[in-house]
């Protein structure tokens, strides 16, 4: 810093929080997080705007001038502050115009979470990372009443992989017609169920689904609103992996409250059925210690609503998947405790009305569609 006159401000692209008992500053590019005095908070709150260390000074008049000029340039030094004109002034410029309506949630989760040192998992890493225990493969509910659901096979799923893939499509309007036991119980099974058991050695045997999910830790599990299915009553329902069965937490659910839940999305209010995806956290936790595991969640939680879409497509189901929902209240309906179990996403499926219009783009959405951009931004090192 050249001197009291130099105009600083604080980055847009940080972030200030507790942390065991430090107070932590975190800017989101190329500054490893920095445990301040919590005081330190009022300088940096006075830099809002272009301020000189002079000005700040003057606003902070309580504190001894030297005081505040020296914190400026410390805070400087630790890139918690800009100098007008600066290279990093104009790229903290770019990530807040960036990032816009996503700060700072989204943008502090995608640069704190990146470029993680992988680790390799030794039998020594292994043994530590279990010595408290290895949670549950699969979550249950042993008091609730339980439907055992058919093991029937389905010859529908064996239709051509090309074929299916390119009948997928997103439905959003459903007749009344309910879905039966046995299509919704080939469903839960294709997706959810375990295809095998491998060995997970010091982690002991571990799920094989037939979507992919990190480190094989699973922790997705599938809980069911059902409206509209044969030879089941309406209500909420956990489903069981283990033993292919559904577990009743509570009965009765209507399509109205389905469309309350989801915000009142086309085809909520008449799906035959939804499947909430929870993630129970600790199965994920017990091997992934670092953050960027929740980005792997989510990842997961894609995978199976991809499988969900394909195999329901199979069945000659209309599937749609959606992370509108209000959490607060799914999770209560559900009984979940939001800080162990989380849902991260929605599906749905139904028969889909033979009259649903087609949605392909003719000459006049291509007038209206950009197809190239000019030279991409640059790379986000």
């Amino acid at each position: 810093m050249r001197g009291a006159d130099v105009r600083l401000r604080r980055l847009r692209g940080l972030t200030c929080y507790w942390h065991r008992g430090d107070f932590v500053a975190h800017a989101y590019r190329g500054h490893a997080p920095v445990a301040l005095h919590p005081s330190t908070a009022e300088i940096l709150s006075v830099f809002d705007t272009w301020t000189t260390p002079a000005q700040a000074a003057e606003a902070l008049d309580h504190l001894h001038p030297e005081t505040v000029v020296k914190a400026a340039g410390t805070l400087l030094e630790y890139g918690l502050l800009a100098e007008e004109g600066s290279p990093e002034a104009e790229e903290d410029e770019r990530l807040a115009d960036t990032w816009g309506p996503w700060s700072p949630e989204a943008s502090f989760f995608h640069y704190a979470t990146r470029d993680v040192p992988f680790e390799t998992a030794t039998p020594e890493l292994r043994q530590h990372l279990t010595r408290d225990g290895r949670p549950a493969l699969f979550t249950e509910y042993p008091e609730a009443d339980r439907i055992l659901l058919p093991r029937t096979p389905d010859p529908r799923l064996s239709a051509p992989l090309e074929q299916t893939l390119y009948r997928r499509r997103t439905h959003r309007s459903f007749s009344a017609q309910p879905v039966s036991l046995h299509d919704l119980a080939v469903l839960l099974r294709t997706v959810f169920g375990p295809a095998e058991f491998i060995d997970g050695f010091e982690y002991g045997a571990l799920i094989r689904r037939t979507s992919p999910s990190g480190g094989a830790r699973h922790e997705l599990d599938a809980y069911l609103a059902t409206p509209n299915v044969t030879g089941i009553p309406a209500g909420l329902f956990h489903y069981n992996a283990r033993e292919h069965s559904l577990e009743l937490l509570r009965e009765g659910f209507t399509h109205t409250e389905a469309g309350a839940l989801c915000a009142h999305q086309e085809g909520t209010d008449q799906a035959a059925f939804i499947v909430f995806v929870v993630a129970a956290w600790e199965r994920m936790r017990a091997k992934y210690r670092h953050p960027r595991a929740y980005r792997v969640s989510h990842l997961n939680a894609g995978h199976l609503g991809q499988t969900f879409a394909l195999a329901a497509t199979a069945l000659g189901l209309g599937p749609f998947q959606t992370a509108a929902f209000d959490d607060t209240a799914v999770e209560g309906r559900l009984g979940l405790d939001s800080a162990t179990h989380s849902t991260l996403y929605a599906l749905a499926a139904g028969h889909p009305t033979p009259d649903t219009p087609t949605d392909t783009a003719d000459l006049n959405a291509f007038r209206h569609t950009t197809l190239r951009h000019g030279q991409p931004g640059r790379s986000d090192n």
